[in-house]
């Protein structure tokens, strides 16, 4: 269930905003991959749909703005360590929803709000290494 529930945010966020770093920035792969994380986290630890919501949205704020801008052109500077950061930003988030905290903003205002942010960028800033 937890894999339908990771997948399930991934086609929202998909549908609604960017998963490509080339549209949204660092924040719509490394962000989104960090909010699916958690929410599935909170699937498998036996919280409440409504917990998973909210740990999607603390992923998504963490990150909020954060730029692509990979070294030389190549994906993997500093791609690999935001992964890493992204899995202790999802471990984070689905902790502090099952201990019952919520997120002040839902998760699809939370979703529009990166959409805007990555829409906002300098394309320079999204994955071209010009940055």
């Amino acid at each position: 269930m937890s894999m339908f529930t990771a997948s399930a945010i991934g086609l929202v966020i998909a549908n609604k905003a960017s998963i490509a770093g080339a549209e949204g920035g660092c924040q719509a792969e490394c962000g989104v991959a960090s909010a699916m994380a958690a929410a599935a986290l909170v699937e498998m630890c036996g919280g409440t749909p409504q917990m998973a919501s909210d740990a999607c949205a603390i992923a998504i704020k963490n990150v909020l703005g954060l730029v692509c801008d990979p070294v030389a052109g190549l994906v993997e500077i500093p791609c690999i360590k935001r992964n890493a950061m992204g899995t202790a930003n999802a471990f984070t988030a689905a902790e502090l929803a099952l201990a019952g905290i919520t997120s002040a903003i839902p998760a699809d205002e939370t979703i529009w709000a990166m959409k805007k942010v990555g829409d906002s960028l300098a394309s320079s800033l999204k994955e071209t290494g010009e940055g």
